[in-house]
């Protein structure tokens, strides 16, 4: 028998599982948490994971796991991790895979699978996964072979960081991760000792040239979106700005680049910028459906666009100067490059900037009664504006909705780099809640407020409980409308009043008593003077909180009216 238990012993201290594999090469990546939702066929993994010291959140709702990988990347600018079973937890996964791709979130997804011995018999929870999953990742394979594990988890995040960032999906056969190989015939990469920089430096040529057409122009504007915030090149966007005298709009993650109050920090009046620049530099955004796919610039402006991916330079309209890396070498490199010219403009860029600054403050007094409005139920723009009043430089905000979130766009301003998230292109409604708990997991030291509608809240509402089991405190608000009331204005401006309210109202939920009832803190609001007293509670509590405010479901933000779709 002793001898017997000195084999054993001696086979586990010389061979390894897939499982273990895994683990091993997520913590190689630097992944030092996994969002998950058990199952049988990836078990191993946890084990694995427990060895390595990463820690494992389990989460109620596989969506909820793959958003919350997204928001982890995003957060930390480090690739997240999801781990999800076989069958449906992978296809409950597929929403969080979408929405990274549109986003250009770098993660890995981990799918279970029925054992490869009984591939094609109808195991349980077999489905072809990968197959579903290649048309929105940048990566999707399964792994052969025990003995390839790591070294196909390397690959995957690999392909998840070439050019512009997206997910990767890994399926990976129960009998793969059970099974042990000898450890020397397992690639097992080193931290920091395999991979190549992604930080491409742009053609020389091209960075010229924009130095000199940022010099000579007469009324430049720059649009600063995602890939500011993806590439860490906020300080070059900010000393470019500011040396050439250029007024900066900001979109996405790129939002809180400049903070309010800077003179080159412009909001509201994008669209008289777009209409009027004699150049117009876009970085990190593609031209869809938010740039009216490039109409919203004006035929006469020179159009510059930076980005990260070849395939978006120029896409879905022409433009006279491409250039493509990555942000923060591109706009460092550029400001350098400006040197070469003398530059006798940014003076006269001065009035270019007061009339800019001229419209917005007729856009802010336009709209100034609203967002101090006494009214009940609560208009819209005075909880956006109460919210943004309560914002601190360490506060980040999400938003997670439809109507209510649109308000959001034009009047919260974060007052740090990184601290806006929102769902992104995909217009994902549930990414809330897991956002929150990536965010509040990654930068304990921030305070984390999210503002939901109440339909969105819905969706994924239940990993509250999560929020509380993991005490991730955060400031929640619910924008209660009792509608889905962006697609609500769609069908009254289509069919009229009469049959507006089809398919889009809801119940009058009070999830105050929902979060109290998981543990958490919550209170009812109809009293638009009782909502900063009552974020102040919230944020005191300690606690996960959502505050239910009750909003007017008949008022409309203007990007909603505006939208293409009920024209």
């Amino acid at each position: 028998m002793a001898d017997q238990r000195n084999e054993e012993h001696t086979s586990e201290a010389t061979t390894i599982s897939g499982g273990h594999l895994v683990a091993r090469a997520l913590k190689a990546e630097g992944i030092d948490v996994i969002f998950t939702l058990c199952g049988g066929h990836i078990i191993d993994i946890y084990d694995g994971c427990v060895d390595e010291g990463i820690d494992v959140i389990d989460v109620r709702h596989e969506q909820v796991a793959a958003h919350a990988a997204d928001g982890y990347a995003r957060i930390t600018g480090r690739p997240g991790c999801a781990v999800v079973t076989a069958g449906p937890g992978t296809t409950d996964a597929v929403t969080g895979i979408a929405n990274a791709y549109r986003a250009e979130s770098p993660m890995l997804v981990i799918g279970g699978q029925g054992a490869l011995s009984q591939h094609k018999m109808g195991s349980l929870q077999d489905l072809p996964h990968v197959d579903m999953i290649a048309p929105i990742s940048k990566f999707a394979a399964t792994v052969p072979h025990t003995e390839r594990v790591a070294d196909m988890v390397s690959m995957a995040f690999r392909e998840a960081l070439n050019g512009a960032p997206g997910p990767s999906f890994l399926e990976i056969p129960r009998d793969i991760l059970d099974a042990r190989v000898p450890v020397e015939r397992a690639r097992i990469p080193v931290a920091g000792r395999y991979r190549a920089s992604t930080r491409q430096a742009g053609d020389p040529a091209a960075i010229e040239r924009l130095a000199e057409l940022l010099v000579r122009s007469e009324k430049p504007s720059i649009l600063l979106g995602n890939q500011v915030w993806t590439t860490r090149a906020t300080q070059s966007a900010i000393d470019l700005v500011r040396a050439l005298n250029v007024p900066a709009y900001m979109n996405g993650a790129g939002r809180g680049t400049l903070p309010p109050g800077d003179p080159h920090h412009f909001q509201l009046s994008r669209r008289y910028a777009f209409t009027n620049s004699d150049l117009i530099v876009i970085v990190g955004t593609p031209f869809d459906f938010r740039m009216g796919y490039g109409r919203r610039l004006s035929p006469d402006a020179t159009v510059v666009q930076i980005d990260l991916s070849y395939a978006t330079v120029g896409k879905n309209r022409d433009i006279d100067l491409g250039i493509v890396g990555d942000a923060d070498v591109i706009l460092s490199s550029v400001l350098q490059a400006t040197s070469a010219f003398s530059d006798n403009g940014a003076q006269g860029r001065k009035a270019w900037l007061e009339e800019l600054r001229a419209q917005e403050r007729a856009a802010l007094d336009k709209r100034a009664a609203l967002l101090h409005s006494d009214a009940t139920p609560i208009h819209p723009y005075r909880l956006v504006h109460e919210i943004n009043e309560f914002l601190t430089e360490d506060s980040i905000y999400i938003g997670d909705g439809g109507d209510i979130v649109t308000f959001s766009g034009q009047v919260v301003q974060p007052k740090s780099p990184g601290h806006w998230m929102d769902p992104g292109p995909l217009g994902t409604l549930g990414v809330g809640v897991p956002f929150v708990m990536a965010a509040k997991y990654a930068r304990p030291d921030k305070e984390v407020v999210a503002l939901f509608g109440d339909g969105a809240f819905s969706l994924t509402g239940w990993d509250f409980e999560t929020l509380v089991r993991f005490n991730l405190p955060f400031v929640g608000v619910i924008g209660n409308n009792s509608s889905m009331n962006q697609i609500r204005y769609g069908q009254i401006a289509k069919y009229g009043e009469a049959r507006g309210n089809v398919g889009n109202t809801l119940g009058d939920v009070r999830y105050s008593e929902f979060a109290r009832m998981l543990g958490g803190y919550g209170e009812e609001v109809r009293d638009p003077a009782e909502i900063g007293p009552a974020l102040r509670r919230a944020r005191e509590s300690g606690k996960p909180s959502l505050i239910n405010v009750w909003i007017d479901p008949d008022v409309y933000a203007p990007g909603t009216r505006n939208q293409t779709m009920y024209k």
